[in-house]
């Protein structure tokens, strides 16, 4: 007979998500997750399958706590502003707690790099391509721009989002106001 979950699996899971975006994903110990979570081993690997498992399904939980932020952009009929907005929008989110922790996403792919397996990298370059159609469809919004140039922009405004991620673990509020205001003269 199989035993009922003493636990929460989207409260654990949202305590891993944390653990992991603040330590990375080889800083954080099956040990840490345990006393994060709450749940012993066998649990963590009965519902998850791994700490790789787990991992995959913390990506999973960041990438609808951004919903909120990603679903504006979609909406938004503001072209290059609404993108914008959006930047601030992130920035708000990766520093809406004490540590400036950046984005689980950017840091997960900048830590793991070619050590991120398949399945790994086919997530977390999924959430990359769904915010690049975002801006796509925005910067379609703006008369005048061929399809070779909202492709480049798209592709500088993903490079920048790369840097403003790392930016929002180590610079100031300024710093940061500057790069986003640099980044816009430029599209």
């Amino acid at each position: 007979m199989a035993r009922t979950k003493q636990y929460d699996e989207q409260e654990v899971l949202q305590k891993a998500m944390d653990l992991f975006w603040e330590n990375g994903y080889e800083g954080t110990s099956v040990r840490m997750l345990e006393n994060k979570m709450g749940i012993n081993q066998f649990s963590i690997y009965s519902s998850f399958g791994s700490k790789h498992g787990l991992f995959l399904e913390s990506i999973k939980i960041y990438k609808g706590k951004l919903n909120s932020i990603r679903e504006k952009l979609k909406e938004s009929k503001n072209g290059v502003a609404g993108i914008e907005q959006f930047f601030y929008d992130f920035l708000k989110f990766t520093r809406n707690n004490d540590i400036n922790k950046g984005c689980l996403v950017c840091n997960s792919l900048s830590e793991l790099g070619s050590k991120a397996t398949p399945d790994l990298i086919q997530e977390l370059m999924k959430f990359t391509e769904e915010i690049k159609v975002l801006f796509i469809n925005n910067l379609e919004q703006e008369s005048g721009k061929s399809q070779e140039t909202i492709k480049r922009e798209a592709n500088y405004l993903m490079t920048s989002m790369l840097g403003l991620s790392l930016g929002s673990r180590l610079l100031n509020k300024e710093q940061l106001d500057d790069y986003i205001q640099t980044t816009f003269l430029n599209i």
